[in-house]
């Protein structure tokens, strides 16, 4: 398999560097830095997580297609296509989506890469040769399996059964087959409870940005509830609710806490959003710096150019901190989102989370201050709603070339939803409007009654509280969702959306060079 060789046996370095030298491919490798050679102590696995944190941030990061990252919002309930890339499209356009799709076997890639960099730490690290104690051997395995437990049920939500690889390819194989998803479940869940067991409380890891245990108590929680086993996401949930280790944010804090805004914002703005910068309710922040070598996983990453809007193309309006900076809207709000979903009381909705209003802001423009009544066409992507989550700004740099902004992977926040998730799915559904009532007490909206507790309501505080963090397209996928809700609230996808694009096809090209076994193709796809 072409694809899935370089990923296994391409992505062998530590460090993620290669020579373009054909002897690469031979089987004895010689180099100095092949990982027999470099994985022999606490300093070269160290080495290894690094480069398997940098191989695990690109699933977000890397710039191009520059419409990648839409693949995961557009053909929800949550965006349809703006100013489009291209590669996007079928994912939208269910009746083109198929196995030679680029964003399918693009993401699949990106998982096995994050899949091989992980088997090679764990097989080197078991070798009971090497000099390290017993904790230092499980703390490097811990973290290894998080992340492979990461990839998995990435794969595993969005394409199903998959070829279920543990350890380390050192030469060609065009053999693989499909493992079933209890198998992949599995796996899943030995590493992460592994994780769970050996990774270091947040206020303890290395450096900050580390994983730490509750992230793998959070992912724990979630697999669960995909593996139809609510009773121990609970117990995942309530443990690292309960940990006390993290705090949902309810007060003004960080670099703009005197400027108009609220809580909820502050955790989103540039310089807020790491632990030691004030936000204790994030689990998860792949940090990134500007102008620091190494200080991003690509210079080119999208996300601001596909949430925020093309304000600046129209005539009398210039790039601007307090717009965002410099969007393409490659994505826009579905009109659920923007006119159904929110009360006008709920925070989350404040002009400080999501931008809806327009002014004129060229002072050379005669009608400097004055609010834009857009055209139906500046709708489309340059005057559209859309969230500020992921507003970024450098003045050397207004151009928008790159975005430095971190990433928050997970949050409390999110903790509670899945907790609620979890409860609704026992019946206890008290304790569900409970536990979304902590969120909605912290937001000012309204609290709900059990009566209101249903998993459409559950998805639809998801995007309350989520839109443009989560990767929607896995939510619905793993509630079995994606089509209803498509359907109801996406009049862009809702007429060509199928039952079998519940999961995306098997990559085409990957099925081709599997010459010596079958590689299945997922229901309804050629």
């Amino acid at each position: 398999m072409k694809t899935l060789k370089y990923s296994i046996i391409v992505m062998l370095s530590v460090i993620i560097l290669y020579s373009c030298d054909s002897s690469f491919l031979d089987e004895e490798l010689k180099s100095n830095y092949s990982p027999e050679n470099t994985l022999k102590d606490s300093l070269g696995l160290e080495a290894a997580i690094v480069g398997l944190q940098a191989s695990v941030r690109e699933q977000y990061t890397l710039g191009e297609p520059q419409g990648l990252l839409a693949i995961f919002q557009n053909g929800t309930d949550v965006t349809v296509q703006g100013n489009f890339q291209g590669v996007e499209t079928p994912f939208s356009n269910y009746a083109t989506l198929n196995a030679q799709s680029e964003g399918v076997s693009f993401f699949w890639t990106w998982a096995y890469k994050v899949i091989n960099n992980a088997n090679q730490i764990i097989y080197y690290a078991n070798d009971e040769s090497l000099p390290l104690s017993e904790k230092g051997r499980n703390s490097f395995l811990a973290e290894a399996k998080f992340f492979r437990a990461y990839a998995y049920n990435f794969l595993a939500t969005l394409y199903g059964g998959v070829p279920l690889i543990t350890e380390p390819i050192d030469k060609p194989k065009t053999d693989f087959t499909r493992a079933s998803v209890r198998d992949v479940n599995d796996l899943i869940i030995d590493d992460l409870t592994f994780a769970v067991a050996n990774l270091p409380r947040v206020g303890s890891v290395k450096i900050e940005g580390r994983i730490n245990k509750g992230a793998a108590q959070h992912l724990l929680a979630e697999v669960y509830i995909r593996d139809n086993k609510p009773d121990l996401a609970e117990q995942q949930c309530k443990d690292l609710i309960g940990s006390g280790d993290f705090n949902l944010i309810t007060a003004r804090y960080g670099v703009k806490k005197d400027a108009p805004g609220d809580p909820f914002s502050d955790m989103f703005i540039y310089g807020n959003q790491r632990r030691r910068q004030g936000n204790k309710e994030a689990l998860w922040v792949i940090e990134q710096e500007y102008n620091v070598p190494g200080g991003s996983a690509n210079a080119n990453d999208q996300h601001r150019r596909i949430w925020v809007a093309a304000y600046y193309q129209i005539s009398g309006m210039k790039i601007a901190d307090s717009l965002g900076g410099r969007g393409i809207g490659r994505i826009r709000l579905t009109y659920w989102v923007t006119n159904k979903l929110y009360a006008a009381n709920d925070m989350r909705n404040s002009k400080y989370n999501i931008h809806r209003d327009f002014y004129y802001n060229d002072p050379a423009n005669a009608n400097y201050g004055k609010k834009i009544n857009p055209a139906p066409g500046d709708t489309l992507f340059k005057l559209c709603p859309y969230t500020t989550k992921w507003n970024h700004f450098i003045p050397a740099d207004e151009f928008g070339y790159g975005v430095f902004k971190d990433h928050i992977r997970m949050r409390l926040g999110e903790t509670y939803l899945l907790l609620a998730e979890a409860q609704f799915m026992q019946s206890k559904f008290t304790e569900a409007a409970e536990s979304i009532n902590v969120l909605r007490t912290r937001a000012h909206a309204d609290q709900v009654q059990a009566s209101d507790i249903t998993l459409d309501f559950i998805l639809d505080e998801r995007v309350r509280e989520l839109i443009g963090e989560e990767n929607r397209r896995m939510t619905l996928a793993r509630t079995k969702t994606l089509v209803s809700r498509v359907k109801a609230l996406n009049f862009q996808a809702n007429n060509t959306i199928q039952d079998y694009n519940m999961l995306l096809p098997i990559p085409q090209s990957e099925r081709n060079l599997n010459k010596d076994a079958v590689l299945d193709q997922n229901p309804g796809y050629q």
